[in-house]
């Protein structure tokens, strides 16, 4: 039994703009079918770059939900947080005009928020001898983090709780978990709630590249993220945007909304450990894992799909099944695990989104997705992923982790609804 006697949270609405589709169907089309989103970056001359790929968001419109003068005004990150957010609006069937407005509130984070505006305008500072009257006057609400919320909460006039969480990899989870507390709080009814990235840029690559994180296998780009096998060598960066409705389901059932799943539990660690890697054995990750069960009332035996945080690195993913194997024991044989960053990349402060998302389709058409480019699993990675083609199987009970420099583990749990 949950330790508390919280009201049920349930995500009744989802939108997605990833590198696999612009729409929540596209992409989960994408990872049912396996499908790699790494291209050659065209965002950028990314020639002398030592990684000339990503997991870059293709054929995208910003002006099938925003008009040309608010997308002028605004970073591509929080242009694909309006998108996600005007799909996951749309998906639920929520009538804000009978919604009181003043309880719906709105949390996107972003791991490091709008960078190509850092970009265009350190570049308008220099090309014009450091004159600082050419920086625009919409530079900084251009580039904070908090302000997709901020703009999604005056387009839609939602008039609740609003901020951006910044955790690394972990911000999107971070916005679930935060989200959650506030409806069981009584602060909110409804919501909006997820992450947004644009980092396939310039400093973005070349960063990670300096740091030697991400695979440079620019010959098949397709085959470069390949978590839990032996000859992975590194992330691949990605990019988009990923949204969740969340409410109560005494609200959601009195509008007669369609419910995906119940956002039962989460657990929240730090490693405090080291700025970037993991501690050993995954020993943060085991408790957060730990803690997420025990919050919502679920034993270890009941999960049926862990959505792995999977990242693509020689270590990352060997402390990742370590930890699964420590919280799940002789079930760790059976339990079905994968990771989606296969197919999308690591979309950083977008991925616990995503990958939520991933969690709830999977639980609603019975599919886990697979792991795609694991042909020589790794020894030392011993759990049961699933394997380049997509399993079907009922899913009561799945798990989406996310860890983020600094240390920080997040761990969500989604149950379906009877």
């Amino acid at each position: 039994m949950a330790k508390y006697n919280f009201p049920k949270v349930v995500v009744t609405g989802m939108g997605a703009v990833t590198p696999l589709g612009n729409t929540l169907q596209e992409y989960w089309n994408g990872l049912i079918n396996g499908v790699s989103g790494a291209v050659p970056i065209t965002k950028f001359d990314a020639s002398t770059f030592d990684s000339k790929f990503a997991c870059e968001v293709k054929n995208y419109d910003p002006l099938l939900h925003i008009n040309r003068k608010e997308v002028q005004r605004m970073d591509l990150f929080t242009q694909y947080a309006m998108s996600a957010s005007a799909m996951a609006i749309e998906d639920s069937g929520i009538d804000f005009e009978v919604t009181d407005k003043d309880r719906v509130g709105v949390i996107i984070g972003s791991g490091i928020g709008g960078m190509w505006t850092y970009h265009h305008q350190q570049e308008n500072l220099y090309k014009r001898d450091g004159n600082p009257d050419r920086i625009s006057p919409f530079f900084v609400p251009m580039l904070i983090s908090d302000i997709a919320a901020g703009q999604v909460a005056i387009k839609w006039g939602l008039k609740g709780p609003n901020y951006a969480t910044v955790s690394a990899c972990a911000t999107s989870s971070h916005s679930l978990a935060d989200a959650l507390m506030l409806i069981q709080r009584g602060m909110a009814d409804v919501m909006v709630v997820g992450g947004s990235e644009a980092v396939v840029c310039p400093m973005g690559v070349g960063g990670f590249n300096a740091m030697k994180a991400l695979s440079t296998s620019n010959d098949t780009p397709t085959l470069a993220s390949r978590p839990f096998d032996k000859d992975r060598n590194g992330f691949v960066i990605g990019e988009g945007s990923g949204i969740l409705i969340l409410e109560t389901l005494e609200h959601a059932q009195n509008r007669g909304a369609k419910i995906y799943a119940e956002l039962a539990g989460f657990g929240l660690t730090d490693d405090a450990y080291h700025l970037t890697g993991t501690a050993p054995g995954g020993e943060g990750a085991v408790r957060s894992m730990k803690i997420c069960l025990d919050d919502a009332g679920v034993s270890a035996e009941e999960v049926v799909y862990v959505n792995a945080h999977g990242t693509s690195t020689p270590v990352g993913d060997k402390s990742e099944a370590q930890a699964i194997r420590t919280v799940f024991g002789n079930h760790t044989d059976t339990l079905c695990v994968s990771s989606t960053k296969s197919m999308t990349g690591h979309l950083l402060g977008a991925a616990g989104a995503i990958e939520a998302i991933a969690a709830v389709m999977s639980i609603k058409n019975g599919i886990i997705p697979p792991s795609i480019n694991l042909n020589n699993q790794d020894p030392e990675c011993d759990i049961n992923v699933v394997a380049n083609v997509a399993l079907k199987k009922e899913v009561n009970v799945a798990i989406s982790n996310t860890f983020g420099f600094g240390g920080h583990n997040a761990s969500l749990l989604f149950k379906a609804v009877n």
